[in-house]
């Protein structure tokens, strides 16, 4: 037995007092949690009218394309105050059949959806879809839909009566090569948005080498780590419709590059927007914006490149957002199973700690996680995070059968002060269900106050998780009319203060995973039932409103700010 000496001890019962004191204190800071169980996710896609079914195109080839999987994107097409929902769709390109189409249903308000695609022409050109952003890119008030691919992209424009017409070619925007996650931003401040797409592998079909073992049934998806990455794209509007690639003049063409999740946040209250890039098996990206038209890539400097062990993460589905209510935006993303999910502190002046461990998150996981959102599910004030999970290997029990392709998502309950604990067994049967998740988004879909999620599963259906109780707690909800800014406020910061608490969002629907949320910015109130809203427009100009009531979607005009 090895004997200690006496100051040793002291010290360290000391040390032992002090951190027990300081986690009492802490914890006396943050508010109760509110009692389990209130909120429940019920799933309702086919109750809903939505019989979208995704064509992964799966294979005995084993193409890597085929457990990519698809996004989602929400969308008010038609402006009646009721999220739609836009689908994008793979092909079975193996055996040279085409994609059988993307869908749109449009909201009817009573819970149900209509498929719209055959009238509004957006069913797609046959390939194999990928990511879905939705952005309204010329300033007319209605959102356009542009959708990634393996071997090119489209876009289309919404036409405001319903229709769209796909305008790839004269727009510049169709890209090359293999497409994953895409994101609207006005990087220069011009009130246009442009557009940031990232790319995956330089992966071709017909040179697909064979992995895994050589035995029947054995054969794989390739590791990525088997092909080269291909550098993002950036894309400058020329506010005539037309946009003019950028890429290496902006600084953000690293060749290195294997983008899955794209994530677009002001990381240090410059006013200006940067891109988080996470890269699947090499080191993620951060690109600052410089505010002159160009980005520096500041990943080392910055500490969110590789994970606490200094190793390259299989990064996916990508979120900025303050986590921790320190007004400072936080960066998470999902990673693959035997790894974590990790969260990275906002240190300030353009540092950051991995807080994966101090926020309560776990640090191994069986799931391999893809679509993530930060959002108030039980209105509470606190940002909770989703997950959804699905392995990319359809054979994946051979090799390891403590694994399965199949898996349910995660929730995680923020308990204050970006302090979480996973609460999905008790939060309703949707968390039960096993699937293949890929894309994931948000929005409330039937104008109650809380947010329902969407996910996208590879090969198979949609799930439409419908929030039952989020409601409970007061809300508010804004939306954005940009006039000097891009119209739908893009990339403006929104505080709210209610409690005596304030909370920080930016207008952005991007990131989780090749997926678009509501343009509509949340706010859960708790028990406040009045508000303070201040929203900094990306043009510059401000504007306050004092008492505002909760329980209500207001419209926050641009015309009313001053500078």
């Amino acid at each position: 037995m090895l004997l200690l000496p006496k100051a040793f001890l002291i010290l360290s019962v000391t040390l032992l007092l002090s951190a027990a004191l300081a986690l009492y204190s802490e914890q006396a800071a943050r508010p109760a949690p509110r009692e389990a169980g209130r909120v429940q996710f019920n799933e309702v896609a086919a109750a809903s009218g939505i019989t979208f079914r995704h064509e992964n195109g799966a294979s005995a080839e084993k193409y890597m394309f085929e457990t990519f999987g698809s996004g989602v994107g929400v969308i008010d097409f038609d402006n009646d105050g009721l999220p739609d929902l836009f689908f994008a769709n793979g092909a079975d390109l193996a055996h040279g059949k085409p994609s059988p189409g993307n869908a749109l249903y449009r909201n009817l308000g009573n819970g149900k959806f209509e498929d719209v695609t055959a009238k509004a022409g957006v069913a797609g050109n046959g390939m194999f879809a990928t990511g879905v952003t939705v952005g309204d890119y010329d300033n007319d008030g209605y959102l356009d839909i542009y959708v990634t691919g393996y071997g090119g992209n489209q876009l289309f424009h919404n036409h405001g009566d319903g229709t769209f017409r796909e305008v790839t070619a004269k727009a510049g925007v169709g890209a090359s090569g293999w497409s994953s996650s895409a994101a609207w931003v006005d990087y220069d401040r011009d009130g246009y948005l442009d557009l940031f797409v990232g790319r995956y592998l330089d992966y071709d079909m017909r040179k697909s080498p064979y992995c895994g073992y050589q035995k029947p049934g054995y054969r794989m998806y390739c590791d990525p780590t088997t092909f080269d990455g291909t550098p993002a794209l950036l894309y400058h509007n020329n506010r005539d419709g037309t946009f003019t690639e950028v890429s290496r003049k902006a600084g953000v063409a690293n060749t290195a590059g294997k983008s899955l999740g794209v994530a677009i946040g002001d990381i240090d209250g410059d006013g200006w927007p940067d891109i988080f890039v996470a890269n699947d098996g090499v080191r993620n990206f951060l690109y600052h914006n410089k505010g002159n038209g160009t980005f520096d890539d500041i990943t080392y400097g910055a500490g969110v490149g590789f994970d606490m062990d200094g190793k390259a993460l299989a990064g996916m589905g990508a979120e900025i957002a303050d986590l921790d209510g320190d007004g400072l935006p936080d960066i998470f993303f999902t990673a693959f199973s035997g790894q974590y999910n990790p969260l990275y502190r906002n240190l300030g002046k353009l540092l950051f700690e991995d807080g994966t461990v101090k926020a309560g998150l776990p640090i191994r996981v069986k799931t391999l996680g893809f679509g993530a959102k930060v959002f108030d599910f039980d209105n509470d004030g606190y940002p909770d995070i989703y997950v959804t999970n699905g392995h990319v290997t359809d054979n994946v029990a051979l090799y390891d059968p403590q694994l399965s392709y199949r898996q349910t998502d995660l929730l995680y309950r923020n308990l204050g002060g970006g302090h979480f604990r996973e609460v999905s067994a008790e939060s309703g049967p949707a968390f039960r269900i096993q699937h293949v998740g890929r894309g994931l988004a948000v929005a409330d879909f039937d104008n109650d106050g809380d947010l329902d999620i969407v996910v996208s599963d590879a090969g198979g259906s949609p799930l439409l998780l419908r929030n039952d109780g989020g409601n409970r707690n007061h809300w508010i909800a804004l939306r954005a009319r940009g006039r000097e800014s891009n119209r739908f406020g893009i990339g403006a910061k929104v505080r709210v203060t209610s409690g005596g608490r304030t909370q920080l969002r930016e207008v952005n629907p991007y990131g989780s995973y090749l997926s678009t949320s509501d343009t509509r910015l949340y706010f859960g109130l708790g028990a406040a039932t009045l508000a303070r809203i201040e929203i900094d427009w990306p043009s510059g100009k401000k504007q306050a409103i004092d008492s505002v009531r909760a329980g209500q979607i207001l419209l926050l005009d641009e015309a009313d700010a001053k500078r």
